[in-house]
């Protein structure tokens, strides 16, 4: 298998470009088109939010930049995806490897069924990272610390993950995320089950991220859009709609259905 991170160090011509990008993208459910001709540029160490209706396409497109659509029966994708210029669609590229580097968090915490500490040490082992033992507690401290938790769990690392809070459950499966060094993050609706003070802690620890990671969060409130987002894209019925600024495409976007979407008149 062709390892993806073979081609991980971009060219110069590529260094201004965007981390990823998707051209003519178009994705099916067996016969049922799910998203049409989508062309979206992901900039480096920016968030980018995907906002839209229920059902508009969004995490189906998030879902296409992993590869995350593979496990599903019947979806198939079509046209371009590129991380630093390479289509992660085509032949022989590592999947695994691809993951590795595409992260994602997911709308329900789904922490290990293991103690805190085997949660982040997983990838780790799994991608060799660490050479010994304390090369590992290193990282699963610096990827706890990353993720607003060390203070919190540094006393109980042996103890389950699944016995946190619903938001201590997302740092750490954020942490996990971040565990293998990802360059990108996927975030799927990451507080739609958290309570308003979580949730702050989550957006707070976006805004840090990005300063070392590049991140797509799909989200159903556009306030949360607006707070953590520099790039907004706009989804409906399976069309990228719009994308943009964030605070312009909020403040005055170029299309009647943004403008729509926005003010309430559907959503």
């Amino acid at each position: 298998m062709e390892a993806v991170a073979e081609a991980a160090a971009p060219s110069p011509a590529l260094r201004n470009s965007p981390k990823m990008t998707s051209r003519k993208t178009d994705v099916y459910y067996g016969e049922s088109q799910a998203l049409r001709d989508v062309d979206l540029d992901i900039g480096e160490n920016q968030v980018t939010s995907l906002i839209g209706p229920s059902g508009c396409g969004k995490s189906t497109f998030l879902r296409c930049l992993n590869r995350m659509n593979d496990v599903i029966d019947g979806c198939r994708v079509e046209g371009e995806i590129t991380l630093d210029g390479i289509d992660v669609y085509r032949s022989g590229l590592d999947v695994v490897q691809l993951r590795a580097r595409v992260g994602m968090v997911f709308q329900k915490p789904n922490p290990f069924p293991k103690s805190i500490y085997d949660n982040i040490a997983y990838g780790p082992r799994l991608h060799g990272i660490a050479e010994s033992k304390s090369e590992l507690d290193d990282i699963v401290e610096l990827s706890l610390s990353r993720a607003g938790l060390w203070e919190e769990v540094k006393d109980r690392l042996t103890s389950p993950g699944t016995g946190l809070s619903g938001g201590q459950q997302q740092r750490l499966c954020i942490a996990r995320a971040i565990a293998v060094n990802p360059e990108v993050i996927l975030m799927d609706e990451p507080c739609s089950a958290l309570d308003p003070i979580a949730t702050a802690k989550i957006e707070e620890l976006i805004d840090e991220l990005r300063q070392n990671f590049t991140i797509v969060i799909v989200t159903h409130s556009m306030q949360q859009a607006a707070r953590v987002s520099q790039k907004t894209a706009f989804f409906h019925l399976g069309n990228l709609v719009e994308v943009g600024d964030t605070e312009q495409l909020f403040t005055n976007p170029r299309d009647e259905r943004t403008q729509g979407y926005i003010t309430g008149r559907f959503g």
